[in-house]
Order: structure tokens, then sequence, then C-alpha cells
């Protein structure tokens, strides 16, 4: 009895052991390797190199406390990696699906994406936000799905939306701010023009006409919308962008491939990591 009892306690640690740590593990690796599998494939139908820049974060828990998820300063520096390892003029095909994040790095991804002498497309299934439109911006071409979205660029202080910063100003008498707020909308107003020059440097860096993009910084970064008001594929078109809404195939089943994590966290930056050169014949990828 003993001896049978011993032999359950035994059985019931492997399950343990097994379910709680080798089966996680091992979906993990199943997970990964599918992603990396389809990656691949994505390129060699495309002839590009693909990058992902995908953020999963609503309704992430941690213990209970939630946990969000942006552009960082690693997706930058991984996404840079990337580039570099990518032959000058081979096309680069970067998927985002984003509510945005910290502005340095999505302004160092912008700059190496404008940079590549290689054709850039910006490929949007769902949601490309704040930061994620500024990369978007960088790119020759934006390919998004009919229902997708981007959104305005005009920037954010401590929470608060720059341009409203600026318009106690107008509302106030001077003598009836507080120093703070003085200090915050000088802080402000160089903020919306740097943005918006900067969003004229990236569309005319890929050839568009200096006032067209004007035209559009202006309504993208002089907080005209609300920082999260959804800007469709038909607002796009008409503000002037190049956008098209031919998104393969392939893309949508890699997202399916990048589920709603729960208590663990996936890759926001991926790509085959492995330096490519370009053949002599163009249809082969990898040599």
């Amino acid at each position: 009895m003993q001896d049978y009892y011993g032999h359950f306690i035994n059985l019931l640690w492997f399950f343990l052991i097994f379910f709680v740590f080798v089966l996680p593990v091992y979906r993990r690796w199943m997970l990964e390797n599918a992603r990396n599998n389809l990656i691949s494939a994505i390129e060699k139908k495309r002839a590009s190199r693909v990058i992902t820049l995908i953020h999963r974060q609503e309704g992430v828990r941690f213990f209970g406390i939630p946990f969000f998820r942006y552009i960082s300063i690693e997706d930058s520096e991984q996404v840079l990696r990337a580039i570099r390892m990518t032959p000058e003029d081979m096309p680069i095909d970067l998927i985002i699906h984003t509510p945005g994040g910290l502005a340095l790095a999505a302004t160092q991804i912008a700059n190496a994406l404008v940079r590549h002498k290689g054709p850039v497309r910006v490929i949007i299934p769902h949601y490309a936000m704040s930061g994620g439109t500024l990369i978007a911006l960088a790119a020759d071409e934006i390919i998004m799905d009919h229902n997708a979205v981007l959104g305005p660029v005009d920037p954010q202080l401590g929470g608060l939306p720059a341009v409203s910063i600026l318009r106690v100003l107008e509302k106030k008498p001077i003598n009836e701010i507080d120093d703070n707020t003085l200090i915050m909308a000088d802080v402000a107003e160089k903020a919306i023009n740097q943005m918006k020059e900067y969003v004229v440097s990236l569309l005319t860096a890929n050839g568009m006409e200096r006032e067209k993009a004007e035209k559009i910084a202006e309504e993208l970064s002089t907080g005209k919308y609300t920082h999260d008001y959804p800007l469709t594929v038909e607002h796009l078109k008409e503000m002037g962008l190049n956008v098209f809404t031919e998104v393969p195939e392939e893309v949508y089943e890699l997202m399916e491939l990048f589920p709603q994590p729960v208590g663990s966290m996936v890759p926001s930056v991926q790509y085959i990591p492995i330096p490519y050169r370009r053949q002599e014949n163009k249809d082969v990828l990898h040599g």
C-alpha cells in the first residue's frame, strides 16, 4: 500500500512538472517555429525582409496587474539591427500592430526606414496609432486592411495634448497662469513645431512635394483631432498619402500566430536573424 502511494505521488509530481514547465515551453517553441516558418514563406514570396512590430497588449495582466506594451527603445534597437542586416536594395516589409509608444524609439525606426535605399512597405492589418503612424509615414507604401486605421501624431506632454496646453494661454490672462503651466506651454509649442517639421521631412524624403507634405503634417501633428482619433483608409487617401489595401493573406495568418499573451511575454519585433545577400537570381532570397 505504501509503495502504491509512493508511485502515485511520483506520478503526480511528473504530471505537475510536465504541465507547468515542459508543456508551456514546448508550446512556445512550436509557436515560435510556426512564426519563423511563415515569416520565411512571406519573404520568399515577396523577395523582401519581413520584420514584425506587434504589440498584443489589450487586457494583458501579470499577477492581476494590467501590463501594457508600447514601442520601446528595445524595439527600435531590434528593428535597426534587422535593417542593418538587410542589403540596401532589398525591399523591407514591416508589419505593424501597435498603440504607439516612445517618440524617440519611433523616430529612430522611421529614420532608418527613410534611409533604406530599397523599397519600404509598412503593412497594417489592424491598427498603428501615434508612434506607429509616424513609422508608417516613413514608408514608400502604406498597405492597410480596408478596416485598419492610423492615428494623429500630435505631441503629448505628461499625458496631456500639447495643443490643449497652449490654448490655456489664449483663454486666461497671463497673470492668472502659474509658472509651471507657462513652462509646459513653451515646451508644447516647441514639441508641435518639431513634430510638424519632422513629418514634413519624412514625407519629402520619399519624394512628396513640400507644400503637400506641410498640409498633411498640419493635419496630423497640430491637434486637429484627439490623439486616439481613428484615421481610415479613405481619410488617409483624401489627405494624399500613398495608401493601398492589398494586404497579403499570409499577414493575417501571421497575426493568428501572435495570440493575446496570458501571463507571458511575446516578442514585439521578429525577423529571421541572419544577414541576407542579393543573388543573381532575384527570385531566390536565401542562399
